[in-house]
């Protein structure tokens, strides 16, 4: 099936949080217009067109990469634009379509791809996991080249999913597909916030931006599944004055089901423009 427009308007959902890089007159302070609608949340309105299109398969096994580009703001008009320019890596492999977010100036806010494959990716066995069952953090320690190290790992709590409260994220993110209340079953954009959680939890942050992910579905995560997140840290660099972390994140039901893959990048240490 192919995949349809979609055209949403941004809703910062994070003017309250501890990340100041949502509030606007940090925002500012670091060349911003105002504060930035979470990477998290313009990843819900990517997703969309392939929850749509290719329905609960996508959910349970699909993958999306996803790279954010330039700042949304509260109240820009988004189009999510699918684009049949992708290719599976070989014939047989299913369907992958690339998508781009644009506001209404035109100006290309995030990237990405979609891929839906003609059979499951098997979820790696624990003979391949990275992933150490640690306790999340007692007392974070500010986020530097040390704690951020490659190689630590951090945690979350484990937390259930429950589909009776999960309306108002829906409404923040302003989906409306009848799947995610159909089914019971978890939005692509309230799974990715863990990675952004594992990561907020175990140090103590400053302003910091999303800027890449890259999601792989292993299973669907139902009404009542309890989360167990857990992260590594792969890479932390330097680049123009910014300092960035890697992480691979998994998410696991009953503690070793893998759920969900994830590559996740943030600058953690953005470079102030302003004086």
């Amino acid at each position: 099936m192919d995949l349809r427009e979609y055209t949403v308007v941004a809703h910062n959902t994070a003017t309250a949080s501890t990340n100041k890089i949502h509030d606007d007159t940090v925002a500012r302070r670091y060349g911003f217009a105002g504060g930035l609608v979470p990477g998290v949340d313009v990843y819900a309105y990517l997703t969309h067109p392939p929850a749509e299109g290719w329905g609960l398969d996508w959910l349970r096994q699909g993958s999306v990469r996803a790279r954010f580009v330039t700042p949304v703001y509260d109240g820009d008009e988004v189009t999510v634009m699918p684009a049949d320019t992708a290719q599976p890596d070989q014939p047989g492999d299913g369907r992958a379509v690339a998508l781009q977010v644009s506001n209404s100036a035109g100006v290309v806010c995030a990237t990405g791809e979609a891929r839906l494959p003609s059979q499951p990716d098997p979820a790696p066995d624990g003979s391949g996991w990275t992933w150490s069952a640690v306790e999340p953090a007692d007392d974070p320690r500010p986020a530097s080249p040390e704690t951020l190290a490659p190689g630590t790992s951090l945690a979350l709590a484990p937390h259930a999913f429950r589909a009776d409260r999960a309306g108002e994220y829906l409404e923040d993110v302003r989906e409306e597909l009848p799947v995610y209340r159909d089914a019971g079953v978890a939005h692509p954009g309230w799974l990715l916030r863990d990675a952004n959680y594992v990561l907020s939890a175990n140090v103590v942050l400053g302003p910091w931006i999303h800027v890449e992910s890259v999601v792989q579905h292993h299973q669907l995560v139902l009404d009542g599944d309890v989360i167990s997140t857990r992260a590594v840290v792969t890479r932390e660099w330097a680049h123009k004055g910014h300092r960035f972390v890697e992480l691979d994140v998994g998410l696991f039901l009953d503690h070793d089901r893998l759920a969900a893959r994830i590559t996740h990048t943030a600058i953690y240490q953005p470079a102030s423009r302003a004086g």
